[in-house]
């Protein structure tokens, strides 16, 4: 599997909401160019929840298309339907992605062998490598230890990415039980660091988004061992790690790309833009990392 500081790719949108096709291609060319290891096309933070179906393969294919094999794509196809998940999932397969990321069903709270078993419809139903998500401060549920060594005996389940807050404290018990083969990923930026230096292989970030050589050359210090040199880094990008959710993810970090001259101002309702008593802070996190 992958490992270093994978971006999860907003979806760039005009005005009217629609998909900005023109700068989805920018954006893949930057972070090849920027050593993002791998893409999370239409995860959570590029705004699954609202793009129908037909859109969300169409998003997946087209940054497929636009990688042309210079960069993993991992699609984006968690679902709080099973079936929802499985077309999905699918969808990514025939798309030619390198792998799938699920999040964990969301409202509907299942139990643990609710999560089990919706994991192993959608592993058994689709031959490609699958990515566990755990995000319980939006999904409601957190997926417990126990049921990540459970799927990861599946074949098709291949990694997880964490972003329950004491992540970098379960990651040992992740890595003796679930073996070097499967992969760890943090799925918070501001404890990345320490997760990898605890032994994961990565994040999947939203940072990445606008700092993406930054997480790039953050992540693989912490992989190689060099605690000073990933805090280093780090600590400039502290305030982006924490500004960047100043408002509802991904609200702070579009408004951040489209100051960067990098999308259009779209955003799909219930979500808005940034408000403006906000874009002094996030202004400030950029400068703080050197961005302009």
């Amino acid at each position: 599997m992958f490992q270093g500081s994978m971006v999860a790719l907003v979806t760039p949108m005009l005005e009217d909401g629609s998909v900005d096709e023109a700068s989805l291609r920018g954006l893949v060319d930057w972070h090849v160019e920027q050593g993002t290891a791998a893409i999370v096309a239409v995860g959570t933070t590029g705004e699954s929840a609202t793009l129908d179906e037909e859109e969300h393969c169409r998003v997946i294919r087209q940054v497929v298309e636009f990688a042309s094999g210079r960069i993993p794509v991992i699609g984006g196809t968690g679902a709080n339907s099973t079936t929802e998940a499985i077309r999905l999932t699918r969808c990514a397969s025939d798309a030619g992605c390198d792998a799938a990321l699920l999040v964990t069903p969301y409202y509907n709270k299942p139990t643990q062998e609710g999560l089990y078993l919706h994991h192993r419809a959608v592993a058994e139903a689709v031959d490609i490598p699958q990515i566990l998500y755990n995000v319980p401060g939006r999904t409601a549920v957190d997926m417990a230890v126990e049921t990540v060594i459970r799927l990861s005996e599946l074949p098709n389940i291949a990694g997880l990415k964490e972003a329950a807050a004491d992540g970098p404290e379960r990651v040992a018990a992740l890595r003796q039980a679930c073996g070097d083969d499967f992969a760890l990923y943090s799925g918070n930026d501001d404890t990345a660091r320490q997760f990898v230096l605890n032994g994961g292989n990565g994040v999947i970030s939203v940072t990445a988004n606008v700092a993406p050589a930054q997480m790039h050359t953050m992540i693989a210090a912490a992989l190689a061992g060099d605690r000073e040199a990933a805090a280093a880094i780090d600590e400039k990008l502290s305030l982006l790690h924490d500004r960047l959710f100043i408002e509802s993810s991904p609200i702070p970090v579009k408004w951040a790309l489209a100051e960067m001259h990098r999308i259009e101002t779209g955003i799909r309702l219930p979500l808005t833009w940034l408000d403006e008593e906000y874009h002094t802070a996030v202004r400030e996190a950029l400068a703080h990392a050197g961005i302009q």
